[in-house]
């Protein structure tokens, strides 16, 4: 090859070159990571219980387009599974997601997880329940207080018998943080109003989980050994109400907690004393905008106004949503009244008359 010919190919390889490099470097620059600044990761833990896939996703993804009109959300559902959850994380991380909503399946497992994305510039705001590791924000309600919540409605459904009563707990899920909290304010309440909590268990929010933990409290203590049931949340109130039915014990007062509309029927019904209601929308419409602020770059001090301890990281910025007793006497002011469900919903079939008991037709 000659000299002219050499000197053109070696300047063709270094222009090859140089291009194959500036487009490597416009990939690691950011314009990759720019690909998905437009999108919101959104983790929700399970679909067993009902709100998450009715209330929570749509609620979220409905104000967030509402803000930020060519924002999306990439929404996956963890089934309960830790190992399932961390790679759906991994993987937003990896598309170059920069926020996160993440109602985690065990809070104390995501420390490592969240901190290694913040290094990456991935912001998460941790949603219902407190995710360890350095979250930017926290929305939910105060647990502990929803707790004292229920305790309160056991006490109130049992009347003037509650000094004597024996009461049954079925707690929620140990590695659900929230559940912790439910129980310790229920406790608060239940350990100086009623006489003794005679038998105490996880009821893993299983519906069929805390039904077995119940008939194994009724072989245990006998059909006359207790005078009400604690149970955390809806879906378990329905597998301790079918054990206590197949056991034929009778006029036992049931609390739960979600306002779910099976929770709702069955206080209608008789077989349930009362729920917690947590208004979802409050909840999910401040997370979604705390979101899009993130991906923004703005300040969120007016959404998330005070602070909040987890077991790793200090002063988390939160905001912390009220909750609600619902019996049947104020089903209509508020489940009803916010739109949660409508009329149509609840008094269909089998319920018909007991809402028209109730005044509400």
């Amino acid at each position: 090859m000659n000299t002219q010919l050499r000197r053109a190919a070696t300047a063709a390889t270094a222009l090859t070159m140089a291009v194959s490099l500036a487009a490597c470097g416009e990939a690691g620059s950011g314009k990759e990571d720019k690909a998905d600044n437009k999108t919101i990761g959104l983790l929700l833990p399970e679909s067993r219980t009902t709100r998450y896939e009715a209330f929570d996703y749509p609620l979220i993804k409905a104000k967030v387009q509402e803000l930020c009109d060519d924002c999306k959300i990439n929404y996956k559902n963890a089934a309960e599974n830790v190992s399932t959850q961390k790679q759906q994380f991994d993987d937003l991380v990896s598309s170059g997601v920069k926020v996160i909503i993440l109602d985690a399946v065990d809070s104390g497992a995501t420390k490592s997880w969240v901190d290694g994305a913040e290094k990456k510039g991935v912001k998460v705001v941790a949603y219902d329940r407190l995710a360890e590791g350095n979250v930017a924000a926290y929305v939910s309600f105060d647990n502990e207080k929803i707790g004292k919540l229920q305790g309160e409605g056991i006490v109130q459904a049992l009347g003037d018998k509650a000094a004597d009563a024996r009461v049954v707990m079925i707690n929620g899920k140990e590695s659900d943080p929230n559940a912790a909290m439910f129980k310790k304010g229920a406790h608060s309440v239940l350990d100086k109003q009623v006489k003794e909590v005679v038998y105490e268990q996880t009821g893993e929010w299983s519906a069929e989980i805390a039904g077995q933990k119940m008939g194994a409290a009724i072989t245990s203590l006998g059909k006359d050994g207790f005078d009400a049931v604690y149970s955390a949340n809806d879906g378990m109130a329905g597998g301790i109400i079918a054990a206590l039915d197949s056991a034929k014990v009778k006029d036992i007062p049931v609390g739960g907690q979600d306002a779910e509309l099976a929770g709702i029927q069955r206080i209608l019904k008789g077989t349930q004393s009362f729920t917690i209601y947590k208004p979802y929308k409050p909840e999910a419409e401040p997370t979604a905008e705390i979101a899009v602020r993130l991906l923004q770059g703005k300040s969120i001090d007016d959404l998330a106004n005070t602070k909040i301890d987890s077991p790793s990281t200090k002063g988390i910025p939160a905001a912390l949503v009220d909750a609600f007793v619902v019996t049947e006497d104020n089903i209509k002011d508020t489940v009803i009244k916010d739109e949660l469900y409508k009329v149509s919903e609840i008094c269909k079939g089998e319920f018909k008359k007991a809402c028209a008991d109730a005044g509400i037709e």
